[in-house]
């Protein structure tokens, strides 16, 4: 069965493994709101359980937006990753400020010994945009400062996170990027140049790294009204909203993409945020949220694990199965 909420709207997810059970935390917003659009301003971030990804216990919500004027993460709570280090569970989040009207995007951290009880950490976020690389907010550029989606991960010593981000220079929707913050404590973050450059897309949204064959995969989404003037005049690119990804040897690049074929996506965008995990028979597997459907009306509740086929080049595809799925 696919994880719904009888009352809200579910969206982007990320998950936390701990032993058998598998947490998945994803945004979520009151189906009463009078369009899906709303959503995104009355969120805040659910958690179920499973063991085997398709039976889901639905646990208390885990982060809401701050009740306190001019708190950084007042207005929203949304996507973000969780890692564990030293017995400690630690959840970067994506939040913004009211006052600011969530025009800035800021990244900040909560944290838990148990996946089910987050405390925020700090008052205040704890990685933002370097303009030495990274766009921060300008009405005349974009509608907000794009900087949100951290996925965190640990790699010979230091902590990484790749970020949803734009670059400071080029055409409007060319300036989607990778963003990449470096710690070696999980509190104070270093920012660097962006892992994925800008020129394809205006937003690379929710990025996953996952590792599948000495392979590393990093995965993205991206709407079709957001490609760059250059990848729409180039021959065969078709119009697709969904998950595509880069492929690399090595977790901090360089990447490259094997195809301008999607992993996962159509013209209308039934499905989106794609995830993979591998399941608890070994098998590597995708999850998305059921984003649209055929006569365009917001679904929001996720899917069920979807069966994926890894080619010798490194090409990864939905099977047969996969596509019927659902």
């Amino acid at each position: 069965m696919t994880l719904k909420v009888r009352d809200k709207w579910v969206w982007d997810f990320w998950f936390a493994q701990d032993g058998a059970d598998y947490h998945i935390y994803y945004l979520q917003a009151p189906k009463s709101l009078k369009h899906e659009h709303l959503r995104h301003w009355h969120v805040n971030i659910g958690h179920a359980v499973s063991q085997d990804l398709t039976k889901w216990q639905i646990l208390p919500d885990a982060l809401a937006p701050s009740n306190e004027k001019d708190t950084w993460d007042n207005y929203t709570t949304w996507t973000g990753s969780i890692i564990q280090h030293a017995g400690t569970w630690y959840m970067f989040y994506t939040g913004s400020n009211r006052e600011e009207e969530g025009k800035y995007q800021r990244i900040g951290l909560a944290t838990s010994t148990d996946l089910v009880n987050w405390q925020k950490f700090g008052g205040k976020p704890l990685i933002e945009p370097d303009p030495q690389w990274y766009e921060t907010y300008d009405p005349a550029l974009w509608i907000d400062q794009a900087w949100r989606d951290p996925w965190v991960f640990f790699h010979e010593g230091k902590f990484h996170a790749y970020i949803t981000a734009r670059s400071n220079t080029g055409e409007k929707h060319s300036r989607g990027v990778v963003g990449h913050a470096i710690s070696v404590n999980l509190l104070n973050w270093e920012l660097s140049e962006p892992i994925i450059p800008s020129g394809e897309f205006a937003y690379l949204e929710v990025p996953q790294l996952v590792d599948i064959q000495n392979r590393w995969y990093l995965l993205f989404s991206v709407s079709h009204n957001l490609y760059s003037k250059t990848r729409r005049a180039r021959a065969g690119v078709k119009p697709e909203t969904g998950t595509h990804y880069f492929v690399a040897d090595h977790p901090l690049g360089p990447f490259e993409s094997l195809s301008d074929e999607f992993l996962m996506g159509d013209t209308i965008g039934s499905k989106y945020s794609g995830k993979i995990i591998r399941n608890p028979q070994g098998e590597w597997v995708l999850m998305a949220f059921h984003n649209f459907g055929q006569e365009k009306q917001f679904i929001g509740e996720l899917s069920n694990p979807m069966p994926i086929r890894i080619d010798p080049d490194g090409a990864i595809h939905l099977t047969q199965s996969a596509k019927d799925a659902d």
